[in-house]
């Protein structure tokens, strides 16, 4: 399993139920590494998205509390247990993990690679990824070159559990 976001110089990742920036290179990485494979978020996710909608050509998970809650053209679960049983029908190196900060902090545990766009700035931001670069468990094994939108750079990164 993978984690798949972009964070900020502080390992930010949200501010007020949104995505601190959008960068149109990052979302078409986005876009082209989950192509057809399975993506894991939260219900809030899932409303952030254009029209609220699952994502075209992607098995997509939805995780909610809410008994209620059905998703047309989503695969919904209510817990964690449900969750990982539900994934166990796909393979691991398939499933990314696309948020919010509860999704994450649920699943890191179950990741084995991060990839990360980090976002050579700081934003004001409410929701927060842990710090990978402090974590004993996990190695940066990736870089890319450095690359910019507007004034904005950012690096496509990928982290390894040692």
């Amino acid at each position: 399993m993978k984690a798949i976001l972009s964070a900020d110089r502080n390992w930010g990742i949200g501010y007020q139920g949104r995505m601190l920036v959008t960068i149109p290179s990052d979302m078409r990485f986005f876009r082209e590494t989950t192509m057809g494979k399975v993506v894991v978020m939260g219900r809030k996710t899932l409303e952030t998205l254009p029209a609220g909608q699952p994502l075209k050509g992607r098995t997509t998970i939805i995780l909610s509390r809410d008994p209620e809650f059905r998703m047309r053209g989503a695969v919904t679960v209510h817990s964690k247990e449900e969750l990982l049983k539900t994934l166990q029908s796909y393979p691991d190196e398939d499933i990314y993990v696309a948020g919010g900060g509860e999704i994450y902090q649920m699943l890191l545990p179950y990741c084995d690679t991060a990839l990360v766009t980090r976002i050579d700035m700081e934003y004001q931001a409410d929701t927060f990824f842990p710090d990978l670069d402090q974590s004993p468990e996990w190695e940066l094994v990736e870089e890319g070159e450095e690359q910019t939108c507007f004034d904005i750079e950012f690096y496509f990164t990928t982290y390894r559990r040692k």
